[in-house]
């Protein structure tokens, strides 16, 4: 057996481990082990089957080893991903003094970019040695220095160091350097790197023009530009025709959205694969062209061989379909089948991942958990994929619960994860688990991740935490634009931190963030509410300069800011403007804006339009309607506005439903309230608010009571803010007073609402209406707030009711009022009114020079009834109406039949310093007496009740008149005031006097 002949069959046994093992028993029986040719090529033969134990042992027998000996078995150990033991073998040929050549050393290098840290460490020990040897020069060690350099923890400026000590710079060398480069994302010395490439003499090739296509890919925007330039360099190299190259490029035109320059290189590509494929399908999924993406696969399935990673892209442009629901999720279905017909579902754990996605997507979430449940090695993804779906399909708990179990599978959570389990949290209010959420990603170190700390922000802004929301923002080592909408957003949607979100909008200015519809809908919804009318007008500026003032949103938000600061020229213009553009958000934000001006003749008018010109409304907008009429108590067009959510099947919606019973209470109907409540199929919180704040407005404070009772026994909807308005309200219209101290403690103590100003208030008006002027002392001087000017006109107008006692603290409270709202007529009425209870005229004449010095006028008291030929309003003592002869003829008949009857004027409501027949005949003339003389007059016959509003509080001489008008003519009398509804009848009043 010669040499020559066993080398060649030791040759041929590379990669097949019988055969060389074989050939190793061979070599034995015929005393060939000691020839080093041999062995060494017997070593190679072994490594290359991935056994390194025996290659070992041959070369441990080795009587004679060479450099290559030593060489075979570090490329080997590297090749095999031992790269430790390749690294020991290294240092023990060192040790022996055995330089080998430099293949042994690449060896060695490459197995340190596998290690990291520690292969950074010996890599440097390495190149140290090379430069002693002289092979630090050589080319390819080079080139291998500036791979390592860079994997081991990106040391620019070391593989930078290694590119310039190369003597001889080859492409290669180049290609290094300018990949190193591409992969830190820096453009400009990338760039710079192939100038001095071209200008060195080396000529570019596939791989060159490979990285510098993905360095213009870097950035989260590609520059089309920039990717042009680099086309035409290639197409003069004559690289545009090559696989790779082409391929990199069309994926990089379809990321930056030039699918034009994509599929016209595309097309122009002699040889395509599923990499082009891909590239090009990625593009048109991103631009939402899901059928194009699905064309493109079909008309290519038969020309290229497909990979799995093709048919996750196309599962991906299902849900970019037009009709994603229906056609979509066809065609969805029809691949599922294919990939299970196939077993590629089994193939590979992207597939059903993606399969998960395109159902949750395509709003087929049972479909997307059957898929999850046959998945059988799920990895993040896979549960990523679940709890998304369930989380965008509104199945926020089943989100949560799948988080839960993927923690308890011990799967680690990734950015996507968190996001979309705290979405979950923030949609179900449940802080206390996003806050253990919050946790984990303190633990995992991704809560300074950018979109982890916007999901952070978007729940404790939905929860109430607003102090933890600005912590996060403030801690965030950058923003993006997500980052300032939410926190601007956040801001915006507290009343006390109105001011801060205007100022936080300038700030992202002033940081130059690009600003979207989002952040303009949010600080003009800020602005609207401080009525800062001048800022409003600025920020529509800013809109014509981001190019966003013409977009649906903004001019909504625009339109809604204008109307609460009084501007509805400026909400019309754009109102006009709109036509087309015009959605219901639109149009509920004129109705809304003429609403919150007074013009309620022009929001009716829009409504009827509406309805004319075929506008369908929805639920919100019959709802701001409903309102509307309720603040007037406009009882019949409210019910013609019922008729028509009735005929558009809106009667059983819950929002429009709470507007009728809120409707319904507020124009003096308890009753159609209290029946359309109890036939309402679904009721939320402004449901039982608006009943128990009915009753409570209509002095019927046990029945208010009885409706919480059930209310917290019903379960489903728990007490608010608003709820302990309307009950506290309740005990106070009532005087139910140990009730209303036990109803203000369990707030705190059994549902953990911290009172509200508007609590205080109403304990405020329980305790004086109640005549605990001292207790309402006391509880005003323990308040943990400062009283505000609701509290202060309460006790005032207490102390007005306590004819002059506790007049000390009655001018307290006046004094507060008149530092807190010096320019409000009402406060100085007050204070003179309870001068006057008290008969200190002489304090009365002080407080009314007090109120001409201070130039404010007192709001004229009026009321009005609605008849069949519209609204008919009075004045006191007013005599222009064209009916004022017979209006005053049926005054002075029931003056004398009330007198007959018992009834003695209380001339203390009379106010004045006069004669007592004075006193009488101006008592006589007040507005409300005025109404009812009207109606009574006008309807002889009729023996329906008799609506009259007031736009201030009726006096005590009025409300003892229409005890004895009721009983006189059988007839009962309904009076809102501006505090509650009085029904009188038989001579008696619903509020027993306690009013």
């Amino acid at each position: 057996m010669t040499k020559s002949v066993p080398l060649s069959f030791v040759q041929s046994c590379i990669g097949h481990r019988g055969a060389a093992k074989f050939f190793h028993s061979r070599l034995y029986k015929n005393g060939l082990e000691k020839d080093v040719y041999l062995c060494n090529n017997l070593i190679n033969a072994y490594l290359e089957t991935g056994d390194s134990v025996s290659a070992r042992k041959v070369f441990d027998e080795m009587p004679l080893r060479n450099c290559v000996s030593w060489a075979c078995v570090v490329s080997g150990y590297s090749r095999n991903g031992e790269h430790k033991e390749a690294l020991v073998f290294l240092r023990d040929m060192v040790k022996e003094g055995v330089f080998s050549n430099q293949y042994a050393f690449v060896s060695a290098l490459r197995a340190c970019q596998e290690l990291d840290s520690v292969g950074i460490l010996f890599g440097r020990q390495i190149h140290g040695l090379l430069f002693k040897l002289s092979y630090a020069v050589d080319a390819v060690v080079s080139n291998v220095l500036i791979s390592m350099y860079w994997k081991c923890g990106g040391s620019l400026g070391y593989a930078l160091r290694a590119f310039d000590d190369v003597q001889v710079k080859n492409s290669v060398s180049w290609n290094s350097i300018i990949s190193v480069y591409s992969q830190t994302g820096d453009q400009r010395f990338a760039f710079k790197m192939f100038s001095s490439m071209q200008c060195d003499g080396s000529r570019p090739t596939e791989y060159t023009f490979g990285s510098l296509v993905t360095t213009a890919c870097s950035l989260t925007e590609p520059d089309v530009r920039l990717l042009e330039q680099i086309m035409c360099t290639i197409q003069k190299s004559g690289f545009l025709t090559d696989l790779f190259v082409g391929s990199g490029l069309v994926s990089a035109f379809a990321k930056s959205g030039s699918l034009i320059h994509a599929r016209k290189i595309f097309n122009q590509m002699e040889t395509r694969n599923a990499v082009t494929l891909n590239g090009l399908m990625v593009g048109l999924v991103r631009q939402k062209w899901g059928e194009e993406a699905t064309k493109l696969f079909m008309d290519m399935n038969s020309m290229i061989d497909v990979s799995p990673e093709s048919y996750v892209i196309l599962l991906s442009s299902f849900p970019e379909f037009s009709l994603a629901e229906e056609v979509g999720l066809k065609k969805g279905r029809e691949v599922h089948g294919h990939v299970i017909t196939t077993g590629l579902v089994d193939f590979m754990v992207g597939i059903g991942n993606s399969l998960v996605n395109m159902y949750a997507k395509c709003g087929s979430i049972a479909d997307a958990r059957r898929v999850f449940c046959f998945v059988t090695e799920k990895d993040s993804v896979s549960w990523n994929s679940m709890i998304t779906g369930l989380d965008q399909n509104g199945c926020f708990i089943e989100a949560v619960e799948r988080y839960q179990s993927m923690r308890r599978h011990e799967i680690l959570p990734g950015s996507f994860t968190l996001i979309s389990s705290l979405s979950s949290c923030a949609s179900l209010k449940w802080a206390k688990l996003g806050q253990q959420i919050h946790g984990e990603s303190l633990k995992l170190g991704i809560d300074l991740n950018v979109s982890v700390s916007n999901a952070l922000m978007t729940l404790y802004a939905e929860t109430g935490y607003l102090n933890e929301c600005r912590k996060i923002f403030s801690s965030m080592p950058e923003h993006d634009q997500v980052s300032w909408n939410s926190i601007i957003g956040a801001l915006a949607s507290s009343e006390r931190s109105l001011p801060e979100a205007v100022a936080c909008f300038l700030n992202a200015l002033r940081a130059g963030q690009k600003l979207n519809r989002i952040t303009f809908s949010s600080v003009l919804s800020a602005v609207s509410s401080l009525s800062f009318g001048e800022l409003g007008k600025q920020i529509h500026g800013l809109a014509f300069k981001y190019n966003i003032a013409d977009e649906a949103t903004t001019e909504n938000a625009l339109i809604a800011c204008y109307g609460k600061c009084g501007e509805m020229d400026g909400c019309e213009k754009i109102f006009s403007r709109m036509s087309e553009r015009r959605d219901d958000v639109t149009w509920n934000s004129m109705i809304s804006g003429y609403i919150h001006n007074e013009l309620l003749a022009k929001a009716l008018d829009l409504v009827w339009f509406m309805l004319q010109t075929g506008q369908r409304l929805d639920s919100f907008m019959y709802a701001t309607v409903l309102s509307a009429f309720a603040s007037v108590a406009t009882l019949e067009r409210g019910m013609e506005v019922h008729a028509c959510s009735v005929r558009a099947c809106l009667e059983s919606d819950v929002v429009v439903g709470s507007a009728l019973v809120d409707m319904y209470s507020k124009c003096g109907r308890l009753d159609y309230a209290l029946r359309f409540f109890n036939t309402m199929p679904v009721r939320n919180s402004y449901s039982w608010n608006s009943m128990i704040s009915g009753y409570a407005r209509h002095g019927q404070g046990e029945e208010a009571l009885k409706l919480f009772a059930n209310m917290k026994l019903d379960g489903q909807t728990p007490p608010d803010h608003v709820t302990f308005v309307g009950v506290l309200s309740a005990c106070s219209h009532a005087g139910l007073l140990e009730e209303g101290f036990k109803h203000f403690e369990s707030m705190s103590d059994s549902y953990g609402l911290a009172p509200r100003i508007e609590h205080f208030s109403c304990m405020a008006d329980l305790l004086g209406r109640a005549g605990e002027l001292d207790k309402l002392e006391d509880f005003i001087d323990k308040m943990p707030m400062k009283p505000n000017v609701l509290i202060w006109r309460t006790v005032l107008g207490a102390c007005c009711r306590a004819n002059g006692r506790k007049a000390e603290l009655g001018k307290k409270a006046a004094e507060m009022l008149f530092q807190l709202e010096p320019e409000n007529a009402v406060n100085y009425v007050l204070l003179g009114n309870m001068y006057a209870a008290g008969g200190r005229w002489e304090d009365l004449v002080k407080a009314r020079k007090k109120m001409k010095d201070a130039d404010v006028k007192k709001e004229a008291g009026y009321s009005w009834v609605t008849m069949k030929d519209g609204v008919h309003m009075f004045v006191a003592g007013d005599k222009s109406h064209p009916d004022a002869d017979v209006i005053y003829k049926k005054l002075k008949e029931l003056n004398r039949k009330m007198r007959d009857a018992g009834y003695v004027p209380q001339t203390g409501f009379a106010l004045y310093d006069l004669e007592q027949e004075n006193k009488e005949e101006i008592l006589s003339y007040h507005s409300e007496k005025l109404a009812v003389a009207f109606v009574l007059a006008a309807q002889r016959s009729s023996t329906l009740p008799i609506r009259i509003m007031k736009n201030l509080r009726v006096c005590g001489d009025c409300h003892s008149a229409f005890k004895y008008i009721s009983k006189i003519e059988g007839r009962q009398i309904i009076l809102r005031d501006s505090n509650r509804f009085h029904h009188f009848q038989d001579g008696e009043c619903s509020c027993s006097d306690f009013w």
